[in-house]
């Protein structure tokens, strides 16, 4: 004899047998222009092992891990061929490619647009900033190798069904030998980059491998380091020599140029 089942303890049952619907589908994935969106970059913090990825330059087809080939590389992104910033950003990169060299550090530019335009823009480049452009810039118009380092402004994503396209920001990555993001920096599309700013840290990190030491607020080559709290007051008396302590957490020496 079946046993009696009230109708809305039926439902209940029923309800309680089928899976959630979101366990049943997938998140809906958002698309531009036939190109799906990640629902979540990659998280490239410092000390991350640098993303590979393919891409076309302006110097021929590149995977980004065999480029590194053991070198220290600057990674620039820019938001479009043809804008005035970002004209005047890689002249002045192109201008200091011999104190990238004297320090071992090669260059890699990007743009969000795709060949057809670049070869023209570096030709402006050149005669406008009195320059020549000699390192390879990325063909990145479908944003591919933008979203897989997040070089994307958060607002373009929030409007990208009215916009069709995120709007690539100004983002700088520096990348050791051992294909480790050392520093990364984001710039709005509005503001131009610092030059300086970023030698000064490629000679921060730099000198940091090599001496162990850490660099103050503002430091330059030449100017007083920090003993890191790792090595106490008489080891580093043993390896720098003099070594001014101000409190005992604050040790300065001179490791010269």
């Amino acid at each position: 004899m079946s046993a009696f089942i009230p109708r809305a303890a039926s439902r209940a049952l029923r309800s309680a047998a089928r899976p959630a619907l979101g366990a049943q589908r997938p998140a809906a994935t958002p698309f531009r222009r036939g190109l799906a969106i990640p629902a979540e970059q990659p998280r490239l913090r410092i000390g991350s092992v640098a993303p590979d990825f393919e891409a076309q330059t302006t110097h021929g087809q590149i995977k980004f891990h065999e480029f590194l080939d053991g070198k220290w590389t600057i990674l620039f992104s820019h938001p479009a061929d043809f804008t005035p910033v970002c004209t005047t950003e890689l002249g002045a990169f192109a201008k200091l490619k011999d104190e990238f060299d004297a320090r071992g550090v090669q260059m890699l530019g990007l743009s969000a647009n795709d060949l057809s335009s670049h070869d023209q823009w570096v030709s402006d480049i050149n005669e406008t900033q009195n320059t020549t452009v000699q390192f390879p810039i990325i063909a990145d118009a479908d944003r591919k190798v933008a979203f897989l380092y997040d070089m994307i402004a958060q607002d373009d994503l929030d409007n990208i069904k009215e916009k069709g396209i995120a709007f690539t920001i100004r983002s700088v990555f520096i990348i050791d030998p051992a294909k480790k993001i050392r520093l990364k920096m984001d710039y709005p599309a509005s503001t131009g980059r610092n030059t300086t700013e970023v030698l000064r840290v490629i000679d921060s990190l730099q000198t940091g491998d090599k001496k162990g030491v850490v660099t103050p607020i503002n430091w330059t080559v030449g100017d007083d380091v920090i003993v890191p709290p790792s090595v106490s007051t008489e080891d580093a008396r043993k390896k720098f020599g003099d070594v001014k302590e101000v409190k005992p957490y604050l040790r300065f020496t001179n490791v010269g140029k």
